[in-house]
C-alpha cells in the first residue's frame, strides 16, 4: 500500500435471527438428473420438495454429485444469457482439442474433468424456516460437461430440527 492510502471498510451488521439448539433429524435420498448433454440443468424445485419433505425447518443441505465430469453450481435463475456465458467462458477455460493426455473417453472428457474442478462437486445451503435459504436471484444447478447425454446421480442430505 503506497503511503497515505486509506482502506475503506464496509459496515457488518449484527446477527440476525440468531438460532441454537440440538440436531434432531436428518434425511437423505438420491436424486437421477437425466442431462441432454452439454450445459446446465435447474434442480432447484426437487432439492426444495426433498428438503420439504425432510420435515426440517431449521438445519444445513449437503448436495453432492457422485461424477467427475459434471459439476454442481448456485447461479442466477433469472436470465439464461448467464448460463449461455458461463459456457463460454468454460470453453475458453477448458477447450476441446488441446492435446490432453487423457483422452481414452474422447475430446470432452479431461475439459470436462478440468470444467469440474474449478466449479464444484458439492454444495452446502442453509435451510431456514423449512425452505432453502438461496438469494432472490439464485437457483441450483448440475452442470453436465459432457457433450453426449448421461444419467448424473446427486446424492442429497439435510440435518437439523
Amino acid at each position: 500500500m503506497t503511503r497515505g492510502a486509506r482502506i475503506l471498510a464496509g459496515t457488518i451488521g449484527g446477527l440476525d435471527g440468531f438460532q441454537a439448539g440440538a440436531v434432531s433429524a436428518q434425511a437423505s435420498a438420491r436424486l437421477v438428473v437425466s442431462t441432454p448433454g452439454q450445459g446446465f440443468t435447474d434442480i432447484t424445485a426437487r432439492v426444495a420438495e426433498f428438503v420439504a419433505k425432510s420435515g426440517i425447518s431449521q438445519g444445513v443441505l449437503s448436495v453432492f454429485c457422485r461424477h467427475t465430469s459434471a459439476s454442481l453450481t448456485i447461479q442466477e435463475n433469472a436470465d439464461p444469457d448467464v448460463q449461455t456465458d458461463l459456457m463460454t467462458a468454460l470453453d475458453g477455460l477448458a477447450p476441446r482439442h488441446s492435446g490432453y493426455v487423457h483422452g481414452n473417453e474422447g475430446p470432452d472428457d479431461m475439459p470436462a474433468h478440468i470444467r469440474t474442478l474449478v466449479t464444484d462437486s458439492g454444495l452446502t445451503v442453509p435451510v431456514l424456516d423449512g425452505r432453502l435459504a438461496l438469494g432472490t436471484w439464485q437457483g441450483i444447478y448440475l452442470i453436465e460437461h459432457r457433450d453426449r447425454p448421461h444419467r448424473r446421480e446427486i446424492v442429497l442430505a439435510v440435518v437439523g430440527a
